[in-house]
């Protein structure tokens, strides 16, 4: 029988803390898309008419949905595994299992769109990659100035009695 007390405390668990980061890259990302799809509106309008409000509303929307799907697949794989060690399976099944719908919705509305009259390819073009490359700078920002830390740990003076984190067969 093996004693899995003695690292305990010691180990490294930080992920939970990690989804303040999604949330705020979400928060970011929507106001950041909602802006994208504004300017594209009014430039689709001016470039195509109606289509090309749409094709833009279109194109900044897709992208929204599937940056929010990524964030809220980790956002919840994060909260499934919280108290698991850190290379769980669950969290990456959760993770890929998203990709997979999101390149299923994909397909599905690639398809969906090829046809539609009120579609400017365009101006959809142009939008969704504006949006995608926007919301990859906000991921990355809300990364970057994130406090994340590394360990545990609880500096004298901080929170409650460190005797309370006693290992149970002590």
């Amino acid at each position: 029988m093996t004693d899995h007390s003695a690292g305990e405390g010691s180990r490294i668990d930080s992920h939970p803390r990690a989804a303040p980061v999604y949330s705020r890259a979400l928060r970011l990302g929507s106001f950041v898309t909602l802006g994208i799809a504004i300017l594209g509106s009014v430039a689709g309008y001016f470039l195509a008419g109606l289509p090309g409000v749409f094709s833009a509303l279109m194109g900044a929307g897709l992208a929204l949905v599937f940056m929010g799907l990524t964030a809220v697949s980790m956002i919840v794989a994060v909260r499934v595994t919280r108290n698991s060690p850190p290379p769980d399976v669950r969290f990456f099944g959760i993770v890929v299992g998203a990709w997979f719908v999101k390149l299923l919705v994909f397909v599905g509305v690639a398809i969906w769109l090829r046809g539609q009259p009120w579609l400017d390819p365009m101006v959809f073009f142009v939008a969704a990659l504006t949006a995608v490359i926007a919301l990859l700078i906000v991921d990355v920002v809300a990364l970057q100035t994130s406090r994340v830390p590394y360990v545990d740990v609880t500096l004298p003076g901080e929170g409650s009695n460190s005797t309370d984190k006693a290992a149970p067969n002590s």
